[in-house]
């Protein structure tokens, strides 16, 4: 019998550290956002400020500072949908995800590749 409650015991035990681990694993120590939960939110506030359905996020980078991202966002829509013009929006958040601010850096129609740069690929 006393093996019994030992096994028990000790596969209590083990569970109870396995979700300790697993707990570390999913909270960070300074309690900040992923990135996925910066990019959802990101999207949700610029939607709420603009009035527009943001479509991609096309670059996204962490710095000391906080978060920058380029947004691509549908402005107008039309028939057919390639002539649809978009926007390529600079969303600034803080450490916490929280916009700081955006500006619309680019505009363009659906169905136009950007134009050639010189200076090599």
């Amino acid at each position: 019998m006393s093996n019994t409650s030992n096994t028990s015991k000790t596969q209590s035990s083990r569970t109870s550290q396995k979700s300790d681990e697993t707990d570390d694993v999913r909270e960070p120590a300074d309690n900040r956002p992923s990135p996925m939960q910066v990019l959802r939110h990101a999207r949700t506030q610029l939607a709420e400020l603009t009035g527009m359905a943001p479509e991609s996020v096309s670059s996204f980078e962490q710095s000391e500072d906080g978060w920058t991202l380029e947004v691509e966002v549908l402005e107008i829509a039309r028939v057919p949908d390639t002539m649809s013009l978009l926007a390529s929006y600079r969303v600034e958040l803080d450490p916490d995800g929280e916009l700081t601010g955006y500006r619309r850096v680019r505009r363009y129609e659906r169905g136009r590749a950007d134009p050639h740069r010189s200076g090599g690929r």
